[in-house]
């Protein structure tokens, strides 16, 4: 495959993915659960292991976004599908540090999540050829960095929901001059 194809095929996953606005909607929902659970009047551990059951519903919730905004999420016909599904395993592997918080440094735990989860983005910024993923996966750990060590988990948690609808708005942007562009070639 050479390059043009390459990038022919980055262009038309990104168009039939949508930019991955399926994963990146359920993640504005998981962080908003995220976030009413940092204010829950609970022990620091049973805030944190509820944090880490707020996950679970990412695919079922991927899966049922896709079908309302007409994304098929397994779709494989485009051989780039594969690498965007590695992208996202790999995710899946930094999430060990964050266990390591949970007994280790549990009050930095959210924090450490918001960091991995916003640095894993950055790959999908080549993917999908999408700045908003470039942005978000400097901007979100970084931030979620300063504000961890000087406000604590609600605060990370907030801003990193209300990131991720940032990121949202922008990849429903991008996507709209995507298709309008392939429109007009």
């Amino acid at each position: 495959m050479n390059y043009e194809a390459i990038d022919n095929s980055r262009t038309a996953l990104a168009l039939s993915q949508k930019k991955g606005l399926p994963f990146i909607i359920a993640s504005v929902i998981l962080w908003g659960l995220i976030t009413y659970v940092s204010r829950l009047n609970l022990p620091l551990q049973e805030r944190n292991l509820i944090t880490f059951f707020c996950s679970c519903p990412l695919m079922p919730l991927a899966t049922l976004i896709g079908k309302i905004i007409g994304v098929n999420i397994f779709d494989k016909t485009n051989p780039l599908s594969k690498l965007g599904f590695l992208f996202t395993i790999n995710q899946t592997i930094y999430l060990i540090i964050v266990m390591w918080a949970f007994n280790s440094a549990p009050g930095q735990m959210v924090m450490l999540y918001a960091i991995v989860f916003g640095a894993h983005l950055l790959p999908y910024s080549w993917l999908y050829k999408s700045a908003g993923y470039k942005m978000a996966a400097v901007f979100i750990p970084i931030a979620s960095l300063f504000l961890g060590l000087r406000f604590g988990s609600f605060v990370v948690a907030l801003f990193t929901c209300m990131a991720e609808l940032l990121l949202t708005i922008v990849l429903f942007a991008e996507t709209s001059v995507l298709q309008r562009h392939k429109a007009l070639a």
